[in-house]
């Protein structure tokens, strides 16, 4: 399921928000405040599904609700489909850090 990320969505909700960007775009944006960083796609293009799963079930996997958000939501979308499948409840932030950025939503510096 696609939603639009707003500031109000991301500070009164119970959705756990997980950030699947890269370090290097966690450095050039900076992070939603509270989000969990954890990469998906390298930069290469590369990914471990099952990693990125028991990732998920050490954050609560299937009993939270997962906000999923890159760069746009493209990422995202691909991922959150595949989650579903899995059972999960996900949604994807659409347009990403880019839409929150744009509508002037305050990003954290990123302190990995």
């Amino acid at each position: 399921m696609n939603v639009y990320p707003d500031k109000e969505m991301l500070e009164n909700s119970d959705m756990k928000i997980v950030d699947i960007r890269t370090e290097m775009e966690w450095n050039q944006t900076g992070v939603v405040p509270g989000a969990t960083m954890l990469t998906f796609f390298d930069q290469m293009g590369n990914y471990d599904a099952e990693g990125f799963l028991k990732a998920m079930d050490a954050l609560g996997g299937k009993d939270i609700e997962i906000g999923l958000i890159c760069r746009t939501g493209s990422r995202t979308a691909q991922i959150a489909g595949f989650m579903e499948q899995q059972g999960y409840n996900v949604k994807n932030l659409d347009g990403g850090v880019m839409k929150l950025m744009e509508e002037g939503y305050d990003l954290e510096v990123y302190k990995g």
